[in-house]
């Protein structure tokens, strides 16, 4: 089911996100469109990796920085809060910092980050309905990219996989 997304909405992206933003050819489109924010860890995760990526895929640190509306840093502070509540969920650093800097927001925001940890997670500290497909989120700026996104950020498949880790965790409370 696909949402309305308000344009001065936040919208915090993992490194996943970005990179497939880029890959699509739809960065520019996504970054004019939104306020997209991230974290310093997210920043530093686009580039690694290079040498796995296509000449057209690369992304160029300080052009991102520049597209980016805000970049976080998280403190050992959030990401200790974060860790206590999430124990037996392992989230890689970008992750985990996103979701930290996420935690000790206020006011509205959204997140995209396809990674099932990162949506089990999302879940556990109740905010399911802040999480967003990339795939929504191109809608939502009018874009339509030309090359096919992969199946983990299109909205189907977040609504389904979010529906799974709900029911998951019901079970297990009872």
């Amino acid at each position: 089911m696909s949402r309305s997304i308000d344009c001065q909405t936040p919208v915090l992206l993992d490194t996943n996100a970005i990179i497939e933003a880029h890959r699509i050819g739809a960065w520019r489109a996504l970054a004019g469109g939104l306020r997209i924010e991230t974290v310093e860890e997210c920043v530093t995760e686009t580039q690694t990796g290079f040498q796995r990526r296509r000449l057209d895929q690369m992304i160029v640190a300080s052009d991102l920085r520049a597209s980016l509306a805000d970049v976080h840093d998280v403190g050992s502070r959030e990401h200790a809060e974060l860790a206590v509540r999430i124990e037996e969920i392992a989230l890689d650093r970008g992750e985990e910092a996103l979701w930290s800097h996420a935690l000790n927001r206020q006011g509205d925001w959204l997140l995209c980050g396809p990674d099932r940890a990162s949506l089990r997670c999302g879940i556990r500290l109740g905010f399911r309905e802040r999480i967003v497909s990339l795939e929504t989120l191109l809608k939502g700026v009018g874009h339509r990219p030309k090359i096919i996104l992969k199946n983990h950020y299109r909205e189907k498949w977040l609504e389904k996989t979010l529906v799974e880790f709900v029911l998951a965790d019901r079970s297990s409370d009872l």
